[in-house]
């Protein structure tokens, strides 16, 4: 059994748990990051891809009075500003508009909106506006006819690759990342604390990581874990599934997304412009962690309904893509498990036992999270954790304008490189949008065949899914079409036509494509 030694072990390299690996070593520790399957491949990659405060949070918290909601949405908010900053490859901008029949919706919902732009501080991305009639139909000419709208801004975002690079940057900077390596159970110490774990692949090998402090990121496994390392440790993890379908007509020509403000059982929805299709979604269905990932027909049927109501005048509405994400709801101590008062706050535990489990919280509040889990780590060992050491996201610049610059100088480069096609112009955003200013780099060291554009839907080319599986860990076709490069997420039968490609190049890598 092959041993390693570590100050930090932490399970799960979801959003959080690559946010709590990419923190720890630029603080100097020495860190493990294990993951069952592939890095973000469960709820981190199947969000609405939004990063926002939480408009439906600000009223819920006005209107209960409830300051935790409040002070939620303005962390949030904060954390929009910073990713927007330190990643502008990876989040841009994106305004959303909150339609309504009436000039009292209007006034409510442009005082609301106010609010959550003066919330956001010095992070603020822009002011909301008021969009009359004309101007709605003209930014959403298939709407439905509204007295008008109210437009705010918010954040967009690639999920899976932040993920991926917060990882990556954690790998390069001397973690040790794993994949498909499941954790089966834990050492204790003689006074039975935890000093180590043992994981297990998909062959049966067993590995022991031993760690000063041992950190379960799992999202909605941390119960499993919590019980595995203390089996009467209670529940405290809710499952709601959120589903989405991604269509291919475009309702969101101008790039102005859609806010639905209510539906007949309180949700909210989202239709966002996504790589020229729609993204519709979100629902809020309680289920088991089993099922987590796949939505439901039900799910479907309900979120097509109100594509149709919103958007009568589309004649066809055609599904490319669905797909559902758990959100890891954190149940407050003591509540029953079927308790309706919980909100996206997050803890921070530790067990008896040694072990710190971060549960709950959001993909945008993902940094003060690990921070969160990084000032447990050193409560428990009773002394202040070094400085940090800010260390930019691969693909990324020290600031955000020199990153900006880069990016620009970088396009008239790549212009000149790659092959002169009709998708030259999206494939450049597309290589920036993933890999910021490594794709140049990349396709310098690529041959010129597989510098060519595969597809119209999403122009990955054969150089990108051979450096996926090469340098980022990519171990099956949905690793690279899914996440990776995200053709599958936004066309599931284009994914199809490519995965025998993909399968080759697994092959030839000396990688089972089953795995």
């Amino acid at each position: 059994m092959t041993e390693h030694v570590f100050d930090l072990l932490v399970i799960g390299a979801g959003a959080s748990g690559a946010a709590v690996a990419y923190e720890a070593v630029q603080r100097g520790l020495s860190v493990a990051l294990l993951e069952a399957g592939d890095i973000g491949g469960a709820t981190s990659c199947r969000s609405t891809k939004l990063l926002h405060g939480g408009v439906r949070y600000l009223e819920l918290a006005f209107k209960t009075l409830d300051l935790a909601q409040l002070n939620l949405v303005r962390e949030a908010l904060l954390e929009r500003g910073h990713w927007l900053r330190q990643a502008p490859f990876l989040a841009h901008r994106l305004e959303l508009a909150l339609p309504t029949d009436s000039l009292w919706g209007q006034a409510y919902y442009r005082a609301g909106l106010a609010m959550y732009d003066a919330l956001s501080g010095r992070q603020g991305i822009g002011s909301s506006r008021r969009l009359n009639r004309q101007e709605l139909k003209q930014e959403l000419p298939r709407l439905k006819p509204c007295q008008g709208a109210v437009a705010y801004s918010d954040g967009q975002f690639n999920d899976a690759r932040l993920n991926l690079l917060l990882a990556l940057t954690a790998e390069r900077a001397g973690a040790v990342l794993q994949t498909r390596c499941r954790v089966v159970a834990f050492e204790r110490d003689a006074s039975g604390r935890l000093s180590a774990a043992i994981s297990q692949n998909a062959d049966g090998k067993q590995q022991r990581w031993q760690a000063q402090t041992i950190v379960n990121s799992t999202g909605i496994a941390a119960d499993t874990i919590r019980q595995l390392a203390d089996p009467d440790a209670a529940a405290r993890m809710l499952t709601s599934r959120g589903s989405h379908i991604v269509l291919k007509e475009t309702l969101c020509p101008s790039k102005l997304g859609l806010l639905v403000p209510s539906t007949d059982d309180g949700r909210v929805l989202f239709m966002l412009p996504f790589f020229g299709h729609t993204l519709v979604g979100t629902t809020d269905e309680a289920c088991s962690a089993e099922v987590a990932t796949t939505p439901s027909q039900s799910e479907e049927h309900y979120l097509l309904d109100y594509v149709r109501r919103w958007f009568p005048s589309a004649s066809t509405i055609t599904v490319t893509s669905r797909w559902a994400g758990g959100r890891p709801l954190l149940k407050p101590a003591g509540m029953g498990l079927d308790s309706s008062r919980v909100v996206r706050e997050h803890e921070v535990e530790t067990l008896p036992c040694g072990l710190v489990s971060l549960m709950g919280g959001k993909w945008t509040t993902c940094r003060p999270m690990a921070l969160d889990t990084l000032n447990a780590v050193a409560r428990q060992h009773n002394k202040a954790l070094p400085a940090a050491q800010p260390r930019p996201l691969l693909g990324a610049a020290a600031d955000h304008t020199t990153c900006l610059n880069g990016l620009k100088q970088q396009k008239f480069k790549l212009e000149a490189l790659l092959p002169d096609t009709p998708l030259r112009a999206e494939q450049i955003a597309h290589l920036q949008g993933g890999h910021g200013l490594n794709a140049l780099p990349l396709m310098e060291a690529a041959e010129g065949h597989d510098r060519e554009p595969l597809s119209a839907v999403i122009p990955v080319c054969g150089a990108e899914i051979k450096h996926a599986i090469q340098h980022e860990h990519a171990r099956n076709s949905s690793d690279v079409l899914a996440r990776r490069c995200r053709l599958q997420m936004v066309d599931e039968t284009e994914a199809e036509r490519l995965r025998p490609q993909v399968n080759r190049c697994l092959e030839q890598a000396g990688i089972n494509a089953g795995t």
